[in-house]
């Protein structure tokens, strides 16, 4: 048997997650210092609302423990609070702030920038057919 592991769909799969993340990784680190878990945990804040860490995890699906850094990370550059739970001291609930807010709005503008620059040169079929089994094989 000769394994081509370029063909390998799980390798196709990540060297193309990061070379589409590359450029906008430098963005979001050089602007604001953030790593990738930052990011997305930025992201689903200003996208879904406030949360609680473990929501996002599961929505994510992040490790905890990198969620947990990441959440701790953005509360001390003051784009997140974390507030107590009433019913279960255990539980936070996350919000941004709104230095984070402004963040995400200028981050998802420049992602949305990002995204089409991908796709310059892919004609709209393939771009569409591309992004619906993509979200097929995540599950999405």
């Amino acid at each position: 048997m000769n394994f081509d592991l370029t063909s390998f769909l799980p390798y196709l799969l990540n060297q193309a997650a990061e070379a589409a993340s590359l450029d906008f990784q430098r963005e979001y680190k050089a602007r604001y210092g953030m790593l990738r878990t930052e990011w997305r945990v930025l992201f689903h804040l200003g996208r879904y609302g406030d949360m609680s860490a473990r929501d996002i995890v599961e929505r994510a699906m992040i490790h905890k423990t990198k969620v947990s850094r990441a959440v701790a990370a953005l509360e001390g550059r003051r784009f997140l609070t974390r507030k107590s739970v009433e019913e279960d001291r255990r539980r936070e609930v996350l919000s941004l702030t709104p230095a984070g807010r402004e963040a995400f709005a200028e981050l998802t503008a420049l992602a949305e920038k990002h995204d089409v620059a991908l796709m310059q040169g892919v004609s709209a079929e393939d771009a569409a057919v591309v992004r619906r089994v993509l979200r097929g094989i995540a599950g999405l």
